[in-house]
């Protein structure tokens, strides 16, 4: 099988952007390595900031993680990255907004259809890949927490400090485009995260059809395991915690392997992080191989300028590369 190595990724926030981001390397071909194509799925529950505004103004969905997806595609991500990333700082109707959240409304004003002004904006600025809304249905977020209140919209689920016992979307059953179940068929890998559990991974596997695909699909299944839990919403999850809530809501037989990070966190950092009652999220092996997946370990972390806090993140650099090791992985197993 020729052409070039398929790489479905699905998520939202900024944990896909920085999977993307170490991706857009790969996208060409050099000598001795194939060049890889690249389909993000994104999830459009989002109903805070200025994606929230612009949804309840203009009737369209959420454009935030499109637009980082955008950005972390694109071909001169310096400039871009600002440009899109501006935030108006004053302004009748405009304070809040990013200009690439209001490029993206724009362009679903003139074309008439959101998933096609994302493809049209794409092309204008010239992204190495392509994203893809999870779906093309206007869907609202809600999760159940633990003790059984029932929360709804992403924003509010995102501020709860109860652990979360299930989300939902609403409507219910939505379709995916025709377009995302066609790469999932076609992907030599398809990766799940790094990112939110709950309102960033989960939300795409609930659209009717896509967690069918997948297991339908013969590609490689990787979820990149995050480095911090999340205050409420994975409060004293282990690694394997993770794994279980996607099998709760999406059935078993969607993961192969999970890739975690082994770099050492400093306890500075770790205690900075407990005041805000969140910890490096452990990485129980034993308990994910006994789920049947492989374990893939590697030093993925990276910490962003002191002057932003030196937050927790994936390096782009690492996770991409593990990702194309996989892609190759799951290119042999199918032509096996």
């Amino acid at each position: 099988m020729n052409g070039p190595l398929r790489i479905v990724s699905i998520g939202g926030g900024t944990g896909l952007s920085s999977l993307l981001n170490g991706l857009k390397k790969y996208t060409r071909e050099c000598p001795g390595r194939p060049a890889v194509d690249i389909t993000a799925v994104v999830t459009v529950t989002d109903d805070g900031g200025s994606s929230g505004r612009l949804r309840r103004d203009f009737d369209v969905l959420p454009p935030g993680d499109i637009r980082n997806c955008m950005v972390a595609l694109s071909e001169d991500e310096a400039l871009l990255s600002r440009l899109f990333q501006y935030r108006f700082q004053a302004g009748h109707g405009l304070k809040g907004h990013s200009f690439g959240n209001l490029f993206l409304t724009a362009m679903t004003s003139i074309v008439g259809d959101f998933p096609d002004a994302v493809r049209k904006s794409s092309e204008v600025l010239n992204i190495a890949g392509r994203i893809y809304p999870s779906t093309a249905a206007d869907v609202s977020l809600e999760a159940v927490l633990s003790d059984g209140r029932v929360v709804c919209g992403e924003s509010r689920i995102s501020r709860s400090r109860r652990p979360i016992r299930e989300v939902r979307i609403r409507p219910a059953r939505v379709r995916p485009l025709k377009e995302t179940l066609a790469a999932i068929e076609r992907a030599d890998l398809i990766t799940f995260g790094p990112g939110s559990l709950f309102t960033s991974v989960i939300p795409n596997l609930l659209v009717s059809g896509i967690p069918k695909a997948i297991r339908q699909s013969a590609a490689l299944k990787a979820y990149f395991v995050n480095l911090m839990s999340q205050p409420g919403e994975t409060t004293n999850f282990c690694a394997s915690d993770h794994l279980t809530a996607i099998v709760n809501h999406a059935g078993a037989g969607l993961l192969d392997c999970a890739v975690v990070s082994n770099s050492r966190i400093s306890p500075a950092v770790r205690r900075r992080y407990a005041e805000q009652n969140a910890a490096p999220v452990e990485n129980d092996i034993e308990a994910m191989q006994a789920m049947g997946l492989e374990v893939i370990e590697a030093g993925l972390l990276m910490m962003s300028a002191p002057v932003k806090g030196g937050k927790v993140r994936h390096n782009p650099a690492a996770v991409g590369a593990v990702a194309f090791d996989l892609a190759v992985r799951g290119r042999q197993r199918r032509v096996q």
